[in-house]
């Protein structure tokens, strides 16, 4: 359509919201069908967080703040970082946004310039390249393969910059993966930023709260200090909160940069949501006591999945170190025949079948840039999950 903006032709829709709204409109039409696709958790928001924001609403809380977030959120998220990360930032050095996915466009936006090149490990968050093509850069995709652990190797790093280089996004736990960088990990990677100084890191940790075994979470700039004043350090609590529609992310980074961010959201939202706002503030400085138990669940989840789905035919599944997500490979599944007739020639010809003989909605590994393979979100019930990977075996052991 002529009418439409350009920008549209390097902009795809997020498979996993298709996925997740496919799966929606079955089960509408009276299809028997679960849902794996969707990348937040079952559990409902903590009592005390609804609470806050029903107070809220009844003291009349319900204007306008400033565009960035309000004096009262920003303290506390302020309040997080340090206790959590070690990380001091003052008001000016924060920004709240309407989710994560706005923290993000905001500094992209207000940052890159046409032919700006931006580092993603691959596999990635499907909306990275999406906005990083919007906002006008070129993204590049760093491929990291199970035998890697899903994670970026501080050589493939170096040869990855350019003097176009002008971000590495690194998320951490992944978004499909759940591979987690341990300090040391991350600190051969910021060896290697320090001696780029051009190269600006954005951390994304969104998943921070959620790993497991043991496993013990670092940030890129708490690993290297001297990362400080080009690092912009992204969270917000739809995750460990179970906040997903609430909305609310944030960031900590640069004064200038932090303006920038800021300038840009006025023009395109202004602030967030006030009533989450006031609900975010009880959710970062009340109990956190609920997050250990979720996690418990989490992981015995992520445990059924593993095992189950390593004994289906031609899936192989790693066990991944945190989020609510693992990345099983198809790849000796493919070239088999499905029950349908249809011969499987990559993974998107996978979870189409697998949708439509067993009623199991999940999203083709190569909507996050490597293939063959299947992101699940293990962030359901452990009925719905063991029936699931019955199906799947099924649809498995039924390949010719």
């Amino acid at each position: 359509m002529p009418f439409l903006s350009a920008a549209l032709a390097r902009v795809k829709p997020s498979a996993t919201v298709a996925v997740t709204d496919k799966a929606r409109a079955l089960k509408a039409a009276g299809r028997n069908v679960i849902g794996l696709g969707a990348g937040e958790p079952d559990f409902d928001t903590p009592a005390n967080i609804k609470l806050a924001a029903i107070r809220a609403i009844e003291a009349g809380k319900t204007k306008y703040t400033d565009v960035g977030g309000m004096a009262e959120l920003k303290d506390a998220v302020a309040a997080k970082f340090k206790r959590e990360n070690g990380l001091t930032y003052k008001r000016n050095q924060i920004i709240v946004s309407t989710g994560g996915k706005q923290v993000l466009c905001n500094a992209l936006l207000a940052t890159l310039n046409p032919g700006d090149e931006v580092i993603m490990p691959a596999p990635y968050w499907v909306s990275y390249p999406e906005m990083v093509l919007l906002a006008g850069g070129e993204p590049v995709p760093v491929v990291c393969s199970a035998a890697q652990g899903f994670k970026l190797a501080p050589e493939a790093l170096e040869k990855a910059i350019t003097p176009k280089t002008k971000w590495l996004i690194l998320n951490s736990p992944s978004n499909p993966t759940g591979a987690a960088y341990t300090r040391e990990e991350l600190k051969a990677l910021t060896d290697v930023l320090v001696r780029h100084p051009h190269v600006w890191v954005m951390t994304d940790d969104m998943y921070e709260h959620l790993v497991y075994d043991g496993f013990r979470f670092a940030t890129a700039t708490e690993v290297e200090p001297r990362l400080y004043e080009r690092t912009l350090t992204v969270n917000g609590v739809s995750k460990a909160y179970s906040m997903t529609g609430w909305r609310i992310g944030y960031a900590g980074g640069p004064s200038e940069l932090i303006t920038a961010m800021t300038t840009i959201q006025s023009q395109l939202t202004h602030a967030p949501s006030t009533i989450s706002q006031w609900a975010s503030v009880e959710a970062l400085n009340g109990p956190q006591d609920f997050i250990p138990e979720n996690v418990k669940i989490f992981k015995e989840r992520r445990d059924l999945v593993v095992g189950m789905l390593n004994q289906a035919n031609g899936i192989s599944c790693p066990r991944p170190e945190g989020a609510f997500y693992v990345y099983p490979s198809c790849a000796g599944t493919m070239g088999k025949k499905a029950p349908s007739g249809k011969r499987l020639a990559n993974d998107e010809d996978f979870v189409t079948e697998l949708l439509d003989s067993e009623g199991v909605a999940v999203v083709q590994g190569s909507a996050f840039g490597l293939g063959p393979a299947f992101r699940i979100s293990y962030a359901t019930s452990l009925a719905d999950l063991e029936e699931a990977c019955r199906r799947i075996q099924r649809f498995c052991g039924n390949l010719q």
